[in-house]
């Protein structure tokens, strides 16, 4: 006879399903009100969005300590409070930039916002457990919105990029799978911590079966990250989507795949694995080169963000390879500074968009169309200008105080060659912001009229631009405070 298996409501902790229940009840709540109430007005779809991703965030800082729920499949440790914190502020900035000047077709239409909530919901589920069957449906749950979400912009260029993100995005899940199910054949367990444990009993072996399992699982966080040479839907992905979408993916599935990319290499960074940390290694050297190099060349804006936002990840990636609390903590550090920064440049290009190319036959953010343009609008000019100093890193912007941080990581955990490479492409990326900086400072205006680069704002994207413009500039001020945070939350992990 089966045992009995006694299962009580306390012994679920269903309490740590919260957050996630009440994103899901709100996309469910948007149907349901679209079904009975046609044509409402769109800000009406995004207070609503606003009003259950703050409900989420105030559950999400009611959670405490380290805890497992609903069959231990549940993880909510601090790693996993802090990326999802970043993942509902961005969120949040994102979702208000649907109340654009311009009319357009997606933001009219209520099942925008319900699949915008279903992959909040699928990159929480992602960063909230380390059973990788639940990290898969995570995956799967945001990676199918977000593809609906790029076809929504209604354009060739963006169903083009929408089939382009789900091959590859099919293709990663395949990886995804075929490394969860040999984990599995050599455990018995699809949980890190479970796996952990009887590979170092096992002394890893045996060693093919591991080999093949890190190579298809690093296969498929690389694809979120866009890590080369997985990196190559990223351009076309980025510049057939809105300028919010395409900021948006450069900040919020990379932090769902570092969070994965952090627990799984965990257990091998932890057994002085060599190979496992020599790759990484290799990967975030030619991810930055590659990324810098190719961006020196690009003709347009948005394109040019793309190659910088795969930069970033390569560099993010040095600090992943040592594993320990200080580059961890670098690690997020960096990217919540990073976070403010390039939504706030996506939300300026947001900001000049039209409906029609009159720059370009293709591109719609060329570098001409920013000629002169401080002599046209001296505002946009300027901040866009701040914004491009700070993502090259010059003090004493956000990033700069990220990077530095990054560094010193790296430098501490002994590898000052890897540090001298980060420095150097460092420098190579100056030199592409500063192409933009040239463009609006110093050539002649293409138009007198200044009206243009700001004929999609409103009062809310104005209010997104200031947010992360103020931040951005004061980021000093703030950067103690949130490395003791996020050095605490890491501890609190084990990580």
């Amino acid at each position: 006879m089966l045992g009995h298996i006694s299962v009580t409501i306390s012994s679920l902790n269903i309490a740590l399903l919260a957050p996630m229940a009440i994103i899901s009840f709100g996309a469910l709540a948007i149907i349901c009100i679209d079904l009975f109430s046609k044509n409402l007005n769109k800000s009406f779809y995004v207070m609503l969005s606003l009003l259950f991703i703050l409900l989420d965030f105030t559950t999400l800082i009611g959670l405490h300590g380290s805890s497992r729920g609903f069959f231990n499949v549940m993880l909510v440790d601090g790693i996993s409070v802090l990326s999802q914190g970043i993942i509902l502020i961005t969120s949040a900035l994102f979702i208000v930039l649907a109340l654009s000047n311009k009319p357009f077709m997606e933001f009219k239409k209520a099942e925008y916002y319900a699949l915008f909530l279903f992959m909040l919901v699928g990159f929480q589920f992602m960063v909230a457990t380390d059973n990788l069957i639940l990290i898969f449906l995570g995956l799967e749950t945001a990676s199918l919105s977000l593809y609906t979400l790029i076809a929504m912009h209604n354009r060739n260029k963006a169903f083009e990029a929408a089939i382009k993100y789900f091959t590859m995005g099919a293709l990663a899940a395949g990886f995804f799978a075929m490394a969860s199910l040999i984990f599995y054949a050599l455990t018995g367990s699809v949980e890190l911590s479970v796996i952990s444990k009887v590979l170092e009993a096992r002394n890893y072996a045996p060693g093919v079966a591991i080999l093949a399992g890190v190579v298809f699982m690093l296969t498929a966080l690389a694809f979120k990250l866009s890590v080369v040479p997985t990196h190559t839907w990223t351009p076309d992905v980025y510049e057939g989507s809105s300028a919010p979408l395409a900021g948006y993916m450069s900040v919020v599935p990379k932090i769902a795949g570092l969070v994965v990319a952090i627990r799984f290499f965990d257990i091998f960074l932890h057994a002085d694995i060599v190979w496992v940390q020599n790759v990484l290694i290799f990967l975030a050297i030619i991810t930055m080169f590659l990324a810098n190099i190719t961006a020196l060349v690009q003709e347009d804006v948005k394109r040019m963000l793309a190659f910088s936002s795969i930069a970033h990840a390569g560099f993010v990636l040095t600090a992943l390879m040592i594993g320990n609390t200080q580059a961890n903590s670098a690690i997020f550090l960096y990217w919540i500074l990073f976070m403010f920064t390039n939504m706030g440049a996506f939300t300026m290009l947001w900001m000049a968009r039209h409906r029609k190319n009159l720059w370009d036959s293709r591109y719609q953010h060329p570098f001409t169309k920013f000629s002169g343009l401080v002599k046209v609008s001296p505002m946009m000019a300027t901040i866009m200008g701040i914004f491009m100093f700070t993502l090259a890193g010059m003090p004493p912007f956000s990033v700069f105080w990220g990077k530095l941080y990054l560094i010193s990581a790296v430098v501490d955990s002994g590898h000052v060659w890897l540090a001298v490479i980060m420095v150097i492409n460092s420098a190579i990326a100056v030199y592409y912001y500063m192409k933009l900086i040239v463009y609006m400072f110093l050539k002649d205006p293409i138009t007198e009229d200044g009206n243009i680069y700001v004929a999609n704002s409103s009062t809310p994207i104005k209010v997104v631009v200031g947010i992360a413009l103020v931040f951005t500039i004061t980021a000093s001020i703030f950067v103690e405070p949130i490395l003791g945070i996020v050095t605490q939350l890491m501890k609190s992990s084990g990580l």
